[in-house]
Parts: C-alpha cells; structure tokens; sequence
C-alpha cells in the first residue's frame, strides 16, 4: 500500500492538504486508484483538510476511484503498525 507523500507540508511543517493551492494542515487521507491504470489493491493517496474533504472526495467519487476516507492520524498508526 502506498503512503501519502508528505512532501508538502503546512505553516506549521505538518503535511498539507492537496486541494490546489491550499497548504492547510491535511486530516484525512483519501485512498483511491485508476482501476485503468493501476491493479486493484494498488492505492494512491491525496491529502485533505475538513474544508475541502468532500470536494476531493466527490472528484474522485465520481470518476469511481475513491477507494476509501481515513483520518491521518488512524493511516499513521496503521502503518506503524507494520
């Protein structure tokens, strides 16, 4: 699984949120893939904050790509988990 790419971060060093040119600190991570482009379990990841969570996820949504909306903080320790 893929993680989200925190390469952009906030004021405050914190990863941002990947709505064009919002440098929010994200909350959600919102897990989605191409079904024409990439296998089924390969997940992509965008970054988002409260204000503009369900705009990214309606982009995706409607295209089918949105795979799944988890808080940052829960996909963090998921993948310390691993």
């Amino acid at each position: 699984m893929n993680f989200p790419d925190t390469s952009a971060e906030s004021a405050t060093g914190a990863p941002a949120c990947s709505a064009k040119g919002c440098r929010t600190d994200a909350v959600w991570v919102l897990a989605w893939n191409n079904p024409k482009l990439h296998t089924p379990e390969r997940r992509k990841t965008w970054l988002a904050c409260d204000e503009h969570r369900e705009h990214l996820s309606s982009f995706l949504g409607v295209r089918g790509f949105l795979k799944d909306v988890v808080p940052l903080a829960e996909w963090d320790s998921s993948a310390a988990d691993r």
